[in-house]
C-alpha cells in the first residue's frame, strides 16, 4: 500500500506517493482500488468526527457527574 495517496486531486490525475498518475492510464482494477481507498479514507473523517462529538459528550458526562456527588 502506498504511504501517501492524495484522493483529493484533480478528477483527471491522482498522486500516490508524490508522483501523479493520469486516471485514464490505470488500470480498471487500479481505479476500482482508488475508489474503495477513497470510500475509506471519507469513512475515516466522518468516523474521527464521530470520535470528537463522542469524546466531548463522555468529557461533558463526566462534569455532570463530579457535580452531582456528595462533597
Amino acid at each position: 500500500m502506498p504511504d501517501s495517496v492524495d484522493t483529493l486531486a484533480t478528477p483527471a490525475s491522482v498522486t500516490i506517493d508524490g508522483r501523479d498518475y493520469q486516471l485514464e492510464s490505470l488500470s480498471a482494477e487500479a481505479r476500482e482500488q482508488l475508489a474503495r481507498l477513497s470510500a475509506t479514507d471519507r469513512r475515516l473523517q466522518q468516523l474521527q468526527v464521530e470520535l470528537v462529538i463522542a469524546q466531548t459528550a463522555r468529557a461533558s458526562f463526566a462534569q455532570q457527574l463530579k457535580q452531582l456527588l456528595p462533597a
